[in-house]
C-alpha cells in the first residue's frame, strides 16, 4: 500500500468495522496518512457509549493505531491530532489516556468541545501522521 505523489489510496481495515459512511478509515495521500474520526467502537461493534469516559478514549485512540498500523506508520509519525469531546470537563482525563497511549509523541493537537458526537459517544478522534 504505498501512495506515490498524486495518488490518493483509501483504506480499510478488516481488523475493525467497517465504516457506516461514505468515507474510508484512513487515506494515504502525499506522503501522509490520513486517519478518520474515531469513535470508541471496539473490532466487534459494541459502541461503548455507556463507557467511562476514560475506556471511550482509550478505544478511539487504539482504533486510531490500528489504522496507522495498517498503513505502515505509527503513533511515533503523527503530525496532529483532532479530539471532541462532548464534556469539557473530560479534557484533564483524556490528556491523562492520552499522554500514555502517545508516549514520547508530542504531535500538534486540539481538542474541541462539541454539544454531541454520534451514537451518543463521548470521543472522537481523527490524526494525521507520516507515512510509513
Amino acid at each position: 500500500m504505498s501512495a506515490q505523489a498524486g495518488n490518493i489510496d483509501a483504506v480499510n481495515v478488516k481488523a475493525l468495522q467497517p465504516p457506516r459512511g461514505h468515507y474510508s478509515h484512513g487515506v494515504r495521500a502525499g506522503g501522509f496518512v490520513f486517519v478518520s474520526g474515531q469513535l470508541p467502537i471496539t473490532p466487534e461493534g459494541e459502541r461503548l457509549a455507556g463507557a467511562p469516559f476514560a475506556v471511550q478514549a482509550r478505544q478511539a485512540l487504539d482504533n486510531v493505531a490500528t489504522i496507522l498500523a495498517a498503513c505502515g506508520t505509527g503513533i511515533d509519525r503523527l503530525v496532529q491530532v483532532r479530539v471532541y469531546i462532548t464534556n469539557v470537563d473530560d479534557w484533564g482525563p483524556f490528556n491523562e489516556v492520552y499522554a500514555a497511549w502517545a508516549g514520547d509523541a508530542k504531535p500538534a493537537r486540539a481538542v474541541v468541545p462539541v454539544p454531541a458526537l454520534s451514537h451518543g459517544v463521548a470521543v472522537e478522534i481523527e490524526a494525521m501522521a507520516l507515512a510509513g
